[in-house]
């Protein structure tokens, strides 16, 4: 029998009901926020309110919470305790309390069973990362870039954040980022029939394959073809992911593989570590060499894990697009001197019978090509480090915050770290959308924060093809944007286009990132909100001539839409498989802290 020493080292009754009472913390905290559940306050207390959440007349549970900012709750897991049949218990089964909130919400039966499903996913997940080797915080913080983001345990706000639907056991120990397996991508010949290559103006196709892979290797793959009949120059060659190749390709790309028009070459000689996103790979044998993203027809937090194959197709010219502005912006290129790593090359092979398919799901839309992204390494100075963003909300083993560790070691105070980490994160990002109403969604997998001296000094931005946005307001600065990137990227209206930062940034990072440090009381949350408050204000002080553009794009709303991403899937889309990638919901409204940061001569 396979895995018995995995499992049991990982699978302990300890760490079981460590992992669930965890869990069950973060799913009472948010779905509170979205509105979801409204627990009763039965008692109020500087220590923690006192909730009850009553499920029927025989069962509820109760738990103590701190009311933050945003409408948001820091709940204390150890505190949760079930009430049933006159019995009080430690409640550390997260899975039945999906079963009991079911009827209370409404979910379907349908949603309920995959989510379950899901839940399960994560939880061994999470009992993975209890079982390793400990690293504590003081240690992370001189990890490289690579391998620090193995050591993330999933988005901070989705509860089931490490689903992985398509992943066996198998899979799971060698392809999940937080194992930390080195693998070597296979590559496949496209026919050039069949394949869609772009690149930005200044790299080939030769160019870029001659820096992927090394003089004896395509000799290999071109033997390959020849061996076959076949001509080298009539291919492109793509590296696909293992798990994309046994699961996907060879089955739904038969009549390609039969008619030689898709042709397996082998494996390449590099090795490369896995991202939190886990599509997209950092090449260790040569950190100055592109960073790849593949499609894994895997569900994970809300989307199967391909590529959209109109974006795959433009994302070089959306490269173009941001770097030309970078170019011409002495104060992006100067004073900010953020780092853009670019999507620089990409192939997208459509599926012949799929693509034909009128509202076909977009997951078929999605399985095969490749991205080129410019290394993050490629970029870094003297003595600067890049750190993924989702990094400042990791806790060590000991309850130690990573960010804590960094603090320590930067020799600032937290008002002052905490100052210098907003000024370099929102300088560029509210630069791009009050200059040129362009946004990114800066979540804390798609930002790299490059630290000197353990001390924020510049931010990096990626993921353009999926994560670029722009205004739908008659900019004048947007009148020159070529029609085929009007066609793909995103429009938004006004607050639309704010939720990228506020939502991406805001509720899904600093939200967490204030609660993390108000729990070592290390800064409290109003402090931590007037300095994000105060680097706004600040940049926009130094830019008057668009006091118009602040008032368009506006951060101090008294109230935003609320966006909701566990309802989405609960009670909205469910596991319906549609034509569209799911969104975040909207429901409702969060009251906006920064409003209420706002010093008094500004309203």
């Amino acid at each position: 029998m396979q895995f018995i020493n995995e499992v049991e080292k990982a699978v302990t009754e300890k760490n079981w009901s460590i992992v669930n009472q965890n869990l069950l913390a973060k799913m009472i905290s948010e779905y509170m926020y979205e509105d979801i559940i409204h627990p009763a306050v039965l008692n109020e207390d500087v220590a923690g309110n006192l909730y009850e959440l009553k499920i029927n007349e025989e069962k509820s549970y109760q738990f103590l919470a701190l009311p933050r900012l945003f409408d948001s709750y820091d709940v204390q897991a150890e505190s949760i305790k079930v009430f049933e049949a006159e019995q009080t218990r430690q409640a550390n089964d997260a899975i039945q309390f999906i079963l009991d909130l079911q009827p209370l919400i409404g979910m379907t039966a349908e949603t309920t069973g995959h989510l379950i499903k899901e839940f399960h996913h994560t939880l061994l997940a999470d009992l993975q990362l209890l079982s390793k080797p400990e690293q504590n915080a003081d240690d992370l913080v001189e990890l490289d870039y690579a391998l620090l983001e193995g050591e993330m345990s999933g988005h901070p706000w989705i509860a089931y954040n490490k689903g992985r639907i398509g992943f066996g056991y198998d899979d799971y120990l060698k392809f999940a980022p937080e194992n930390q397996e080195k693998i070597q991508l296979s590559w496949i010949a496209v026919h050039k029939t069949r394949g869609a290559f772009n690149s930005i103006q200044t790299l080939s196709y030769k160019q870029l394959m001659e820096n992927e892979l090394d003089d004896e290797t395509r000799k290999v793959f071109a033997n390959r073809l020849a061996e076959k009949g076949l001509k080298e120059e009539d291919y492109f060659y793509l590296p696909i992911h293992e798990w994309q190749w046994k699961n996907v390709i060879i089955q739904n790309f038969t009549d390609d593989l039969a008619k030689g028009l898709i042709v397996a070459l082998g494996n390449g000689p590099d090795e490369y570590l896995p991202q939190q996103s886990i599509r997209t790979f950092v090449n260790v044998s040569n950190k100055n060499k592109h960073h790849v993203k593949l499609p894994m027809s895997i569900l994970n937090t809300l989307v199967y894990r391909g590529l959209p194959a109109e974006r795959t197709v433009i994302a070089p010219k959306i490269t173009e697009y941001i770097k030309n502005i970078y170019n011409n912006d002495s104060f992006l290129k100067e004073e900010c001197r953020v780092v853009l790593p670019g999507e620089v090359a990409s192939l997208n092979v459509d599926h012949p019978y799929f693509s034909k398919l009128k509202n076909v799901p977009y997951q078929y839309l999605e399985m095969l090509g490749g991205i080129w992204r410019e290394s993050i390494y490629s970029y870094m100075e003297e003595g600067e480090k890049p750190i993924t963003l989702a990094s400042l909300l990791h806790v060590d083993h000991e309850g130690k915050p990573y960010v804590e560790s960094l603090i320590e070691k930067s020799g600032l105070t937290t008002e002052a770290w905490t100052a210098q980490l907003f000024d370099v994160i929102l300088s560029p990002l509210l630069h791009f959308i009050y200059q040129y109403g362009v946004v990114f969604s800066p979540h804390g997998q798609n930002t790299i924060l490059v630290l000197k001296d353990y001390k924020p000094h510049r931010l990096a931005i990626k993921d353009f093809v999926d994560d670029v946005n722009i205004s739908d307001q008659p900019l004048p600065e947007l009148s020159m944007l070529p029609d085929n990137l009007k066609k793909v990227l995103r429009s938004e209206a006004p607050e639309g286009l704010v939720q990228f930062i506020f939502t991406g940034l805001f509720i899904c990072h600093f939200r967490y990132l204030s609660t993390l440090l108000m729990r070592r009381n290390l800064l409290d949350e109003n402090v931590f909100w007037e300095g994000v408050a105060r680097a706004i204000l600040t940049h926009q002080q130094k830019f008057p001539q668009l006091q118009d553009r602040f008032e368009t794009f506006n951060f101090f709303a008294p109230k935003l839409t609320k966006l909701c991403l566990n309802r989405n899937r609960m009670l909205q889309y469910g596991y319906s498989d549609g034509e569209d990638r799911p969104h975040a919901s909207e429901f409702g409204y969060v009251n906006n802290a920064l409003y209420e940061k706002l010093p008094a001569n500004t309203l």
